[in-house]
């Protein structure tokens, strides 16, 4: 596998996420934010169904709609709204930071929801990782920012979401479920903006802000997909955070957002433990497949109490 190009195109997807997410953040400055999520869905539902029936593949099959994949779907809707609410009420470096927060959170649910073994050291990194959550947050002091909460919320329901597609049957496709998250999020959105006084004729420069989100999220959903069959997902996946540099950026050009030191101790001691995390997970996966492959070696076997 081309893990160089793997890298450049999660890296490229990353930068338009975090676009995407200045885009939404300005747009919801004049817009309601079930328009934003309405426009957003409906194209993300054009470009997925036209993918999907490319493919081959049935928009409403069964396993797309129910099951794990209703789950995965309705955790998208919490995440995404929740995300969406706090890029508008809090600085994007701040959401974008305690976004990186999620593969700490998914060792720590398998753990306690799905039995999966994590030893001390991945449980170090977890606390380490969490303890960056809080120095972030800051509640009890008069730093707390209490909207900041939206986004984390935003991180469990991801959370969520990434261990429900796990076990989501393998016969439907990514586009097929990308599909059914996209229409449900259009529901979301048309909801909203039912209780927010309905939709706002968008002037030309906020038109340039929907173009913007609809652009640079499609461009970020295709390249982490191409990145992701590019190069090995234990190569690509750590440069996920480069997400937040780009965040950090952004929000000081476009926004003159200015992270104090604890804001970005926090981010740190979240990307460091992630990435220890990472380390320790793909480890474990190559000690399981070296003792999955025969061998007539009398080697000693491979210990599995530090996972």
């Amino acid at each position: 596998m081309d893990n160089l190009r793997g890298i450049l195109l999660m890296v490229a997807s990353m930068a338009c996420f975090a676009i995407e997410d200045a885009f939404l953040k300005a747009a919801a400055a004049g817009l309601p934010l079930g328009q934003l999520i309405f426009v957003n869905c409906v194209a993300g539902m054009l470009v997925f169904g036209t993918l999907a029936r490319l493919q081959g593949r049935a928009l409403f099959a069964r396993g797309a709609w129910g099951g794990m994949a209703l789950l995965r779907n309705t955790s998208e809707i919490l995440s995404s709204f929740s995300y969406i609410t706090a890029l508008a009420l809090i600085p994007l470096s701040l959401a974008s930071a305690i976004l990186q927060a999620s593969p700490i959170l998914m060792t720590l649910f398998a753990a306690l929801f799905l039995g999966e073994m994590v030893g001390w050291r991945r449980w170090c990194a977890v606390a380490a990782g969490m303890a960056g959550v809080l120095v972030i947050l800051r509640p009890g002091t008069e730093a707390f920012q209490p909207e900041a909460i939206w986004a984390v919320v935003s991180v469990l329901a991801l959370t969520v979401r990434e261990l429900a597609t796990r076990r989501v049957s393998p016969e439907v496709g990514g586009m097929q479920i990308a599909f059914s998250a996209c229409a449900m999020l259009t529901g979301l959105g048309a909801v909203m903006m039912a209780f927010e006084g309905g939709p706002v004729m968008p002037d030309a420069a906020e038109a340039g802000l929907l173009l913007g989100v609809v652009a640079s999220g499609t461009l970020g959903y295709g390249a982490v997909i191409a990145a992701a069959r590019t190069g090995e997902i234990a190569v690509v996946t750590p440069f996920r955070y480069s997400r937040l540099l780009f965040a950090l950026v952004i929000g000081a050009v476009v926004f003159a957002e200015r992270p104090d030191a604890l804001t970005l101790l926090g981010a740190g001691l979240i990307i460091a433990s992630g990435l220890y995390t990472l380390a320790r997970e793909r480890k474990r996966r190559k000690m399981l497949a070296q003792i999955a492959v025969p061998t007539t070696s009398l080697a000693p076997p491979v210990r599995l109490d530090k996972p």
